[in-house]
């Protein structure tokens, strides 16, 4: 017959999950109450993010599908063609939806190889200091005082136009910026006594970089990705609007835009619901990442 304590070590006790997701859930209720604009922003994300996500289901028709009569050219908003036609006849509407989804898809994609590259470089450099982390700033300076549009416009120029292009190049440009933030992260978290304490035992610098550094700079990476998004998307735009972009018949936003220059006074509508499209996704991604700067920061926190 076992005792009590054998049974107690052969079936450990397990807390319920339950508290600590309805705590998890409180705190972002706060959050969202102390943070309104935030919640404004994170609305806008979730809600353009779902939107371009189901294209498919969302645009009512193909975005390349050239119309059938010239009475369909440039005709204004209407309830067959809510964001109206362009002067191909094609549905506004359809290709603003498959515009913002090539927007979110480069933004985040270029932010994630940004964020995954800049870690890398910004804890190397910050962990280990010395020399290593001269030369990797000044070459991070180097990157960072070039014109970004002129080194952009550079790197899609010399490889074939692509989607795939922007995303690199965008997510190379960025690099250097979040491994800045990045470092200036690692240098006060790697004085912490637990990382002494864990150089003591005898843990190998990997290791500590990844177990006890990384976790605690998270905070900062998140916010640089939530804003750096936004910043992406423009960047984007800017290239599209200067005909380096994603190449047609692809629809992007920004050469939407630039399509429509001539004719902006006659057809005022062919600029403005893909312009309204670009601004609002980008103020989202840049409240959601100036709240959460505010919420993570403990010298912000008010």
């Amino acid at each position: 017959m076992t005792t009590s304590a054998e049974s107690a070590l052969e079936f450990p006790a397990v807390s319920a999950p339950g508290p600590h997701r309805a705590r998890l859930l409180i705190a972002g209720l706060r959050a969202l109450r102390r943070k309104p604009l935030g919640a404004f922003g994170l609305f806008i994300v979730v809600l353009v993010v779902v939107w371009a996500a189901a294209a498919p289901i969302t645009a009512p028709t193909n975005p390349n599908a050239i119309g059938r009569s010239a009475a369909e050219v440039n005709q204004g908003p209407s309830w067959e063609h809510p964001f109206g036609t362009d002067g191909r006849a094609r549905d506004q509407y359809s290709r603003v939806v498959w515009g913002a989804r090539l927007s979110i898809i480069v933004g985040i994609g270029a932010m994630l190889i940004a964020v995954g590259m800049g870690t890398t470089i910004g804890l190397a450099s910050g962990y280990f200091g010395g020399v290593l982390d001269l030369l990797v700033q000044r070459l991070v300076d180097g990157v960072m005082a070039f014109p970004g549009l002129l080194l952009l416009m550079l790197l899609v120029t010399v490889t074939e136009p692509s989607t795939m292009t922007v995303v690199g190049a965008l997510g190379f440009l960025s690099t250097a910026s979040v491994s800045r933030v990045v470092r200036s992260a690692v240098l006060p978290a790697k004085q912490e006594v637990y990382v002494e304490a864990a150089r003591l035992i005898g843990a190998s610098h990997v290791r500590i970089m990844l177990r006890h550094v990384l976790p605690n700079v998270v905070a900062p990476i998140i916010v640089v990705f939530s804003i750096g998004v936004g910043g992406a998307m423009l960047a984007e735009a800017s290239l599209s609007f200067l005909g380096l972009g994603t190449p047609p018949p692809d629809p992007s936003l920004g050469r939407m835009v630039s399509e429509s220059r001539a004719l902006l006074v006659r057809y005022p509508h062919l600029s403005i619901f893909p312009g309204a499209a670009l601004t609002l996704a980008v103020l989202g991604f840049n409240l959601a990442g100036d709240a959460l700067r505010d919420l993570l920061d403990p010298r912000l926190r008010i």
